[in-house]
């Protein structure tokens, strides 16, 4: 049995007394990562969770803070391990035999005694070896607003394989703090050239530029099973208010 919640980024608090490795994580199929997590405060259990694009937050691993053994959910007990040390609190998740089905932001979780808090979460990108029918994503390097202006951010994806009219677009935002914030485009044009070959537009709309707003975008699609992603585009937010 699987426990999952909800689609949508986790409700709960974050806090700063977690610190995991963030931002965008790149490794190959077939090849072993790990992902860090230190916490700093009082805390009675230390968790794992994965969150796919699009998906549910499901439940990867659980342990008391005490004990160094974490206790695995049925789906992730194959090639999924933890690495804990009670003193220090680290919480470590490696995973081995990369697939492309791990693509997923993966969030360190602690609870306390008023709830549970969850880091800000890092994107594993599990690359595939590339081929001839692999999409192709296109998007512009830089884009530069001044505050109060507004962007429509582009991103083209040329697609040609079996399952090109199953494809999904996300953008994924990593802002100056290093944590990857997963967006939604908001409209997308295609047009067909022959069977299974598609060319589709998506955009992501910027409104009101202000600081918050500056970093790299990418544009990640979802297709075949895999995740292939855009060089990304660098928004900068130029001059004063």
């Amino acid at each position: 049995m699987l426990f999952c919640a909800g689609q949508g980024q986790p409700n709960a608090t974050r806090t700063l007394g977690i610190v995991q490795d963030t931002g965008i994580i790149r490794a190959e199929i077939g090849k072993n990562v790990t992902l860090h997590c230190f916490c700093q405060n009082d805390v009675t259990h230390i968790s794992w969770y994965q969150q796919s694009l699009g998906g549910e937050l499901c439940l990867i691993s659980t342990r008391m803070k005490q004990i160094t053994v974490a206790e695995m959910s049925p789906a992730f007990q194959k090639r999924f391990h933890v690495l804990a040390h009670a003193r220090e609190c680290s919480n470590h998740l490696t995973i081995t035999d990369l697939q492309a089905s791990d693509s997923a932001t993966y969030f360190c979780a602690v609870l306390e005694f008023n709830g549970i808090e969850f880091g800000p979460g890092a994107f594993l990108h599990v690359r595939a070896s590339l081929s001839d029918t692999q999409p192709v994503v296109h998007q512009p390097v830089v884009e530069q607003l001044r505050p109060g202006d507004s962007l429509n951010l582009s991103c083209t994806v040329d697609a040609e394989s079996q399952c090109a009219s199953e494809q999904s677009l996300y953008w994924i935002k990593q802002g100056a703090a290093g944590a990857a914030e997963l967006t939604f485009p908001s409209a997308e044009q295609c047009t067909t050239e022959k069977p299974h070959k598609r060319n589709c537009t998506f955009n992501l709309e910027i409104h009101s530029a202000s600081a918050s707003d500056a970093g790299m975008y990418y544009c990640a699609l979802a297709s075949c099973g895999e995740i292939v992603f855009g060089n990304g585009t660098r928004v900068e937010i130029i001059g004063r208010w």
